[in-house]
């Protein structure tokens, strides 16, 4: 009876945490078919009375001030590449905080790691002053690089990594295989599922980032969506354009909603830290 009760309350709870989520989703998707008449002028609806397709037209059709296609191209140029980079940056830093023995390799680490914890927005200035240093604003090379080498991606390729028995390493170098070999044909296989849950939070992480693409862009043309999405309100930073703003924010989920239906079972697999090592 307890059981049922727990699970019951379990049930309710996921059931109002589902409701939050969804009803801005659903609002946000039905507002992007409404007029901008209806919209000023019904009030509040989750529906709309009549569904219209103009907003996205306008989207498609004016390309000149708000080039939504663009922002989402440049989004999934910087979010794909800066993956990739992050899972190869991971998991060689891992190998070698997990695997390679140096004077200081755990204060180095655990300093590292606890630098990580300030507020990013603490970085702002000196990031802003490196990156138009190195001639990298209004490129993508802007938003790529800073935050290849997260510490709590570290960590947690580093924690993965020390569940892999040392003893195939040793196996491997009695064999003559160099480091390198040993990550590339022995580590790297076994540790898969957790570079794909890193390699999902970098992409959805750098799609998703705002105030970063904000400060470091002022060409609209290389303007991530996030950024991009800003410039949809007028100077008084109000938004008079309802309905094309949220069928341009419906647009830039799309790219992340298919990447969670597609790597869905490796991201539930891999909430087992142990799931890839096998006796």
């Amino acid at each position: 009876m307890k059981n049922n009760i727990s699970k019951y309350l379990a049930y309710l709870f996921l059931i109002v945490v589902s409701v939050i989520w969804l009803i801005p989703l659903i609002f946000g998707f039905a507002t992007s078919f409404r007029s901008q008449t209806e919209v000023v002028t019904a009030g509040f609806r989750m529906l709309p009375v009549n569904w219209v397709v103009e907003n996205y037209a306008a989207i498609f059709s004016d390309t000149s001030s708000a080039p939504i296609l663009q922002w989402i191209g440049n989004s999934v140029f910087i979010a794909v590449t800066h993956t990739l980079l992050v899972v190869i940056v991971i998991s060689i830093t891992g190998y070698g905080y997990s695997r390679m023995n140096f004077k200081g390799r755990d204060v180095l680490f655990f300093t590292l790691l606890a630098i990580s914890f300030f507020p990013n927005v603490v970085n702002l200035i000196p990031s802003y002053k490196i990156i138009d240093t190195l001639g990298w604003v209004n490129t993508p090379w802007a938003m790529i690089v800073p935050g290849l080498a997260g510490m709590g991606n570290i960590f947690l390729v580093r924690q993965f990594m020390k569940n892999v028995p040392k003893e195939l390493d040793e196996s491997a170098r009695v064999d003559g295989a160099s480091d390198f070999q040993i990550y590339a044909r022995i580590i790297l296989p076994a540790i898969k599922p957790i570079l794909i849950v890193c390699g999902l939070f970098s992409f959805v992480g750098s799609w998703n980032d705002f105030l970063w693409p904000v400060i470091v862009y002022t060409d609209v043309e290389k303007m991530p969506v996030t950024a991009g999405l800003l410039l949809l309100q007028d100077i008084y930073g109000n938004y008079r354009m309802i309905g094309q703003l949220m069928g341009s924010a419906i647009l830039a989920i799309i790219p992340t909603v298919l990447l969670f239906f597609f790597a869905q079972k490796y991201f539930v697999q891999s909430l087992d830290l142990n799931s890839g090592i096998k006796g």
